[in-house]
């Protein structure tokens, strides 16, 4: 039985009809974003994820200046919540200093109570890119498709034969 039938079944003998609650919504802007003229002035953020071998999956928070399209970060772990991100900008903001704007897409780690704080604490402007528009954060969505081909190549190597910083 679909849930019309089902609407209509309990409107004819007058039962009450659970609704659903809305979905929360961020509460960052979603005005137009500034351009980045300078480094440092607008961070971007965003998720991939991953899977060793046909087992566990991970997943990693990259996070790119989009004025020089530098990568200031990659944080790979198989759980990443929003109090971790919040300490990853803490030390990203130690190094390359407080941005500007972070702009970020709508996940529960960036909506988060603690993302919130931060982002108040910090006085750093967050902006959320319209839900289902990726593009809007191209610069990091680039930068993640040409990840993936390197993880992959790095995920087939033994481990021996890796190369450190």
């Amino acid at each position: 039985m679909n849930h019309k039938k089902l609407y209509r079944l309990y409107t004819d003998e007058k039962l009450g009809v659970r609704r659903r609650r809305g979905r929360k919504r961020a509460r960052g802007s979603r005005t137009p974003m500034p351009v980045a003229l300078r480094p440092g002035e607008r961070w971007s953020l965003d998720f991939v994820s991953d899977t060793f071998g046909a087992s566990r999956k991970f997943r990693m928070l990259a996070v790119n200046d989009d004025c020089c399209r530098e990568n200031l970060c990659l944080v790979a772990d198989t759980s990443i919540s929003g109090a971790r991100v919040a300490r990853e900008l803490d030390a990203l903001v130690r190094i390359y200093g407080k941005p500007a704007c972070i702009v970020s897409d709508n996940g529960t780690e960036f909506t988060s109570r603690a993302i919130l704080k931060w982002a108040g604490d910090n006085d750093v402007d967050w902006h959320y890119i319209d839900p289902g528009k990726p593009q809007q954060n191209a610069f990091i969505e680039s930068f993640n498709g040409s990840l993936r081909p390197s993880r992959q190549i790095a995920l087939q190597s033994p481990a021996g034969q890796w190369t450190s910083c």
